[in-house]
């Protein structure tokens, strides 16, 4: 109906009240799809708003940093138009003005652009708003400390240069401070923030655990809000991954057994980063493995195995458990135990699994290593042939040593069905029967 351009004079009405109603209903179209932020960015409004931003009252700035977020948030190329419109400078103007609302709508406008992607967040950065947002989180105003570290966290994923120059204006420190804020969405921002700047590099997660922020950060892993359960958990993975020592650390401090108790109280999506954590723990080294072990973190993973209907949680904890008892015997026989690998093995053979579970849960690291011929017997049953390969060598391994296993593999019928299994001649699988067969009387065999 050509609403637009009759709006547009509105905004240079004499009447303030008109400007500001005129500038919320712009923001207010923008914000519905971007057609109409198109639409906004066609209809030459943006270069208005910005003249204006400087010598207007707070409510007019507010309104027009309302419609500059509304406009930037839809995508890349409408954000861009925003820079391109010299919106920057003025919003990070805003950002020092006296009252906390005028620099909370500047701040959220400003996040809206940076999230997009590195090019638009450099710009953000190179207009100067890195160490007024750091201030903007030592305001006493909650809302405007939940949206500038919103922001932080916005610039600070894309690279590690860009969460430099976060650090560099001293952010870590009062971010961390804030951990244990009680208002749990300041929280989920802050958490977010430090895992955005610790995931790049191992200096920058080492300058994140300089902060102090263990043990204090286990803390927002038994809290009553899932999404800071979940930036929680984050946060620490973030760290985890990196090296066996930053992974130590993290155990030395009691993180292991904090995230296990954590996976095992919540459900869904929340449990994926805590999932992911202990696997990069494991994945470092046999002791590291054997920490998540011994603080009982295998009937955890097992229980998101069965439990969640999401291909990728399941994955995950496949993952994970692949993780912990890749390393030795004693680990292998520590998941073999469990009675989790006939579960993996279903996985790994259901079409109806995700790509990414049937990967993950091929159960080839552990069977390697697992002497734990229990659990090895009910899946000769099952197993594929490119499995079974695997599950025939380890009987290989262990039999021609252990005579009371050798035993047990007649009786229950083991030794009948490794004769029942067709395996190409000269093949590694055929070497590995005749290994096993060597190991009995002719008579027993036939």
């Amino acid at each position: 109906s050509g609403v637009m351009s009759l709006l547009r004079p509105l905004l240079l009405d004499v009447v303030p009240t008109i400007q500001q109603t005129a500038a919320l209903a712009l923001g207010r179209l923008a914000n519905y799809n971007d057609d109409l932020a198109e639409a906004v960015v066609k209809g030459d409004i943006l270069p208005q708003l910005v003249c204006s931003l400087s010598e207007q009252n707070r409510f007019y700035k507010k309104a027009a940093a309302f419609v500059l977020r509304a406009v930037g948030k839809h995508s890349p190329q409408l954000a861009q138009a925003i820079v391109h419109c010299g919106a920057l400078e003025m919003l990070v103007i805003c950002l020092e003005d006296f009252d906390p609302g005028v620099k909370e709508a500047a701040s959220w406008a400003l996040g809206y652009i940076a999230r997009h992607n590195s090019e638009l967040s450099q710009a953000v950065v190179d207009a100067g708003a890195v160490p007024l947002l750091v201030l903007c989180i030592q305001e006493p105003e909650i809302a405007l400390k939940r949206i500038a570290a919103s922001t932080l966290s916005d610039i600070s994923k894309h690279s590690p240069e860009l969460a430099q120059t976060v650090v560099d204006a001293g952010a870590i420190a009062h971010l961390a401070q804030m951990i244990l804020n009680p208002d749990a969405k300041l929280k989920r921002q802050v958490l977010s923030a430090l895992s955005q700047i610790a995931k790049h590099s191992v200096d920058l997660a080492e300058l994140v655990v300089e902060a102090e922020i263990f043990p204090v950060v286990l803390t927002c892993l038994k809290d009553s809000d899932e999404y800071v359960k979940k930036n929680g958990a984050t946060l620490i993975r973030e760290i985890a991954k990196h090296t066996p020592e930053l992974s130590q650390l993290i155990v030395n401090a009691g993180g292991v057994a904090a995230v296990i108790d954590c996976i095992g109280s919540c459900r869904g999506t929340v449990r994926l980063p805590g999932i992911m954590m202990l696997g990069y723990v494991a994945a470092h080294s046999e002791n590291l493995s054997m920490a998540v072990i011994v603080s009982k973190g295998i009937p955890p993973l097992c229980a998101c195995l069965i439990e969640e209907p999401e291909d990728h949680i399941k994955a995950a904890a496949a993952w994970a458990l692949g993780q912990v008892g890749r390393h030795t015997p004693e680990h292998a026989r520590a998941v073999a135990v469990a009675n989790v690998l006939p579960t993996l093995l279903a996985m790994y053979m259901d079409t109806r699994s995700s790509e990414d579970l049937q990967m993950k849960a091929t159960l080839k690291n552990i069977l390697q290593k697992c002497t734990y011929l229990p659990a090895l017997e009910p899946l000769l049953h099952d197993a594929p042939p490119n499995i079974m390969k695997h599950i025939v060598g380890q009987f290989s391994k262990v039999l021609p040593h252990d005579s009371k296993a050798r035993r047990l593999f007649v009786t229950t019928g083991g030794l009948k069905k490794v004769q029942e299994i067709k395996a190409e001649p000269g093949s590694l699988l055929q070497e590995y029967i005749n290994t096993i067969n060597n190991c009995y009387p002719e008579e027993i065999v036939r």
